[in-house]
């Protein structure tokens, strides 16, 4: 297996990424290492969450050197505000050990920060195109001195008219710069920028193969229109984690709204939030401080969260490429995902269209309780399944009063893997006190949870919230100790620590 050190990674960086629980190099890092280490031009293609922010931020930290004020010696252009935030985050703390000063600049935000990183100086500066040509504008930041360009998501940059701006930034820096391009794609207008501004380029694509199974696993429900929140509410309590897309700013909220009030823990992002707004609610997110994060197309793309268990197309997507770069929330850097389509009768025609193009599975069928209840985590690949309950969807011929299927006459509390989904009850989240011992008995590090033998014949689940060890130093077979919480899979462990003794 190549290790980041058979690439040609500095010992220290190789340290830095271990201590992250990162081992081993992604399949587009393996490919355009070896090459931006030694300074070439690199044009890499990959889809989203292939693993490319670590496969140019290697690079730029280990060629880093310490930048006077006003002239950054590092640039990487990126497409959103969200993205140009994640890059930043992952670069500070790469090239923490060699004191890398790491700044980013971006729109939605106030000057002053930004302005003040500029003129203490900045070694490594990760933009969005508008807000840096603003600076420059300023004769606050001075690109004459630039030695590396990333152009990263250049195909999202063509997307959003951007490559004028990036252009007129390129024409900035000096000709001998390296340059390294990374996209999902490299025709187009991204090719003639590849042409335009890389010296004798090595490209490297990912490779696709045909026969390998996809990580995502894509369903097509058919769903009227009032249906919608009660079925996305559950989804979201049977799978996890869930990213929920919808067409408008006024749509997302009016949906984060309805999903609350089913008891979903919910945070938005649009257009209209803030930039701290948005970075806070992708934050509690991130760490498991809310159930769905409801968006628009604004965070299909550039922003990266482990272990999102299931994206929902609430509203369709506008063409294939936005179902692409949705659905690419999940099911990232070799995890399983679930990507769910609801679908209205009128929209039928359109998305058997959108599967024939993309290769998808064919139908847009009805969704029934099993198959809502196979979203959640499953026996295989040593994951056992979770205990798991559903509120009803609303016109389903369920009676919320009397417990009963009104055409079955069914008992809600006998009902499982047939007709009648059964009523969640409102989770309790207080502890116990009580602590106890078990075993781990499986958990996974990207997608954030995992199980515990209690030793009574039933596994406890665990979601990294819980846990007061890093997720990383957690081994199948350990013992730890733990709290007996309610949580909203049923019983789950809180306060997770590898005991003392």
């Amino acid at each position: 297996m190549t290790t980041f050190a058979d690439l040609g990674v500095p010992d220290d960086l190789v340290a830095s990424l271990r201590a992250r629980g990162i081992e081993a190099p992604f399949a587009i890092q393996t490919l355009t290492l070896a090459d931006a280490l030694t300074g070439r031009d690199v044009s890499g293609k990959a889809p989203t969450g292939s693993g490319k922010t670590l496969a140019f931020g290697i690079p730029l930290i280990a060629n880093s050197r310490n930048a006077p004020p006003h002239k950054p010696l590092s640039l990487v252009l990126v497409p959103t505000r969200e993205l140009a935030s994640q890059v930043s985050g992952e670069l500070t703390w790469l090239g923490k050990s060699r004191k890398v000063r790491v700044a980013a600049v971006y729109g939605g935000a106030s000057f002053g920060p930004q302005l003040k990183a500029a003129r203490r100086g900045t070694d490594v500066l990760v933009a969005c195109p508008g807000r840096l040509e603003d600076l420059i504008g300023r004769r606050e930041i001075d690109l004459g001195s630039v030695r590396t360009v990333v152009i990263d998501e250049a195909d999202r940059m063509a997307d959003m008219g951007f490559l004028p701006t990036v252009r007129r930034i390129l024409d900035l820096t000096p000709p001998d710069r390296q340059t390294l391009l990374f996209s999902a794609t490299l025709d187009g207008a991204v090719d003639a920028l590849v042409r335009e501004y890389q010296h004798d380029p090595v490209r490297h694509e990912l490779p696709t193969d045909p026969e390998a199974p996809s990580l995502a696993t894509h369903h097509f429900w058919k769903v009227g229109r009032d249906e919608r929140v009660d079925l996305t509410a559950n989804i979201v309590r049977s799978a996890g984690q869930t990213f929920v897309f919808c067409r408008t700013k006024h749509g997302s909220d009016n949906v984060a709204k309805k999903l609350e009030r089913l008891g979903v823990r919910v945070e938005t992002i649009h257009g209209n939030r803030s930039q701290n707004q948005r970075e806070r609610a992708l934050k509690s997110f991130a760490d498991g401080k809310v159930d769905a994060l409801v968006a628009t197309d604004v965070a299909a793309r550039g922003i990266h969260v482990d272990g999102v268990a299931c994206v929902v197309h609430y509203d369709p997507p506008a063409d294939e490429k936005d179902y692409t770069h949705r659905s690419g929330r999940t099911a990232r850097a070799g995890a399983e995902g679930t990507v769910v389509s609801l679908v209205m009768t009128d929209q039928v025609k359109g998305v058997r269209r959108m599967q024939r193009i993309l290769d998808l599975p064919d139908g847009v069928v009805a969704p029934s309780p099993a198959a809502i209840d196979a979203l959640g985590p499953t026996e295989g690949s040593g994951r056992p399944a979770a205990r798991r309950e559903h509120r009803e969807p609303r016109d389903s011929g369920v009676s919320r009063d009397s417990g009963v299927s009104r055409d079955s006459g069914v008992s809600r509390d006998h009902a499982r893997d047939g007709a009648v989904p059964a009523k969640l009850p409102k989770p309790s989240r207080s502890g116990s006190g009580h602590r106890v011992r078990g075993t781990l008995k499986f958990y996974d590090t990207k997608r954030g949870f995992g199980f515990i033998d209690g030793g009574d014949g039933e596994d406890l689940f665990v979601h990294h919230s819980g846990l007061d060890v890093a997720g990383h130093r957690l081994q199948e077979g350990q013992v730890v100790e733990y709290e007996v919480t309610q949580g909203r899979k049923g019983e789950e462990a809180r306060e997770v620590r590898i005991p003392v003794s």
